[in-house]
């Protein structure tokens, strides 16, 4: 005689109490939270002026979008309906429950903004050594597969790996303003020393002072560009005792950690990163 699991549909079931008792350790939905609340997002912060009913924090809206472009939900309304039916987007908007419209604004006011967030989340991912995002690949294998295998990325490769994550956040918001997309499954691929959060933490921690690192090595390069161009038309004004020609160059701007804004190259690195602050 066949056995099977009963059919319990009447039988009363609690979630835990706790949001955080909701998902796996590994998930996606945890690492995106994660991340994104320890960006520098004051500049979103600062543009909501306290006036009128309380609004959802940018943080999780953010947080929310990323997930559900990442996993293939482009939509508003769905993701909007996802806070109700999936556990992930439950957990991600701490069992609220923001309406499309509100999300499909926040998007487009902020699209700037919410690109460069997103591709900060995707290179903290990187420098984690996940593989999979979801639906973005973070191996590399559209540039140079064997060289995106090395630990150790080189500063050119570095830059190409950003700009391809930049092509790859901006055909997801494409897709989230057609809202045409499909499910693609939860595709986390986290190493097993990142199981638990604190370790998760540490290692995204470590993993933005090495991108914030590598943003220094670019300015100091940019500014050496700088003051060798400034010498040499110097140098010309010298020799032939006339100002050159054209527009004087123009100094880089300091990379900030990820999610923060660039700022002028006359502030430094060192002044922004003493501003840089977590939620």
């Amino acid at each position: 005689m066949s056995n099977f699991r009963p059919i319990a549909r009447a039988i009363d079931f609690l979630l835990p109490p706790s949001v955080q008792e909701w998902l796996p350790a590994r998930h996606l939905a945890r690492y995106i939270v994660e991340v994104v609340e320890g960006l520098d997002l004051s500049a979103l912060e600062r543009a909501y002026g306290g006036r009128g009913s309380a609004a959802y924090h940018p943080a999780m809206r953010l947080a929310l979008l990323i997930y559900g472009y990442a996993t293939g939900c482009y939509s508003s309304r769905k993701i909007e309906r996802a806070t109700y039916d999936s556990l992930a987007f439950r957990y991600i908007a701490c069992n609220t429950h923001p309406d499309h419209d509100t999300l499909a604004s926040f998007r487009r006011r902020f699209r700037k903004k919410f690109e460069e967030v997103f591709v900060s989340v995707l290179v903290v991912a990187r420098e984690n050594q996940l593989s999979q995002f979801g639906s973005v690949s973070l191996d590399g294998t559209k540039i140079h597969a064997n060289a995106s295998r090395h630990s150790a990325l080189s500063y050119g490769h570095a830059e190409a790996i950003e700009a391809q994550l930049k092509a790859e956040v901006q055909q997801l918001l494409a897709l989230a303003e057609e809202a045409d997309g499909g499910h693609v499954p939860d595709g986390l691929s986290i190493p097993q020393e990142l199981m638990r959060r604190e370790d998760r933490l540490a290692a995204i921690a470590e993993a933005k002072a090495k991108i914030e690192a590598r943003a220094a090595e670019r300015f100091a390069r940019e500014q050496a560009d700088y003051e060798a161009k400034l010498a040499a038309r110097a140098q010309r004004a010298a020799d032939t005792g006339k100002n050159p020609r054209g527009q004087a160059p123009q100094g880089p701007r300091a990379r900030t950690s990820p999610g923060g804004s660039d700022q002028p190259h006359r502030r430094g690195i060192a002044d922004h990163a003493g501003r840089r602050r977590g939620l």
